[in-house]
């Protein structure tokens, strides 16, 4: 089995709204981010990958950890992720760019999608809900 280690956000706007992404030619929302590359911190491999994916740039201070989870990989067989989650308030505009094909917006008190990646159902969505996170004051 392999296991990738990739860094990702919970991007919140206003709202209280969780930022999704879709890869092109795949079922499952995610949150933005992605593989580290080998050497590179996880909040630097994070930086990269939302310039990269929603030409978004946001400071290092804007970031704090929401924590360490391991799930099975949403897109490729055989695979777990070991992931670093941060979370950060959203206060501009993104679009989907690179691998990207679509962006939504999660109502984190929604009923349950099922087109969600297993990070995000087996431990992200818990730990927002049990934190009462509904928006991320700016910062």
């Amino acid at each position: 089995m392999t296991v990738l280690a990739i860094a990702a956000a919970c991007l919140i706007d206003a709202q209280g709204r969780l930022l999704l992404v879709r890869k092109r030619g795949t079922q499952a929302f995610m949150l933005p981010g992605g593989k580290r590359e080998p050497g590179e911190t996880a909040l630097a491999a994070l930086l990269r990958e939302l310039l990269e994916e929603l030409n978004l740039a946001l400071p290092s201070e804007a970031f704090t950890v929401l924590g360490q989870f391991h799930a099975p990989a949403a897109n490729e067989p055989d695979t777990w992720i070991d992931a670093d989650i941060f979370i950060a308030p959203l206060n501009q505009s993104v679009a989907a760019a690179a691998e990207l094909e679509e962006l939504a917006w999660l109502d984190l008190h929604a009923p349950e999608r099922d087109d969600l990646a297993p990070l995000l159902r087996l431990h992200v969505l818990p730990r927002l809900l049990a934190q009462h996170v509904n928006a991320v004051p700016a910062g």
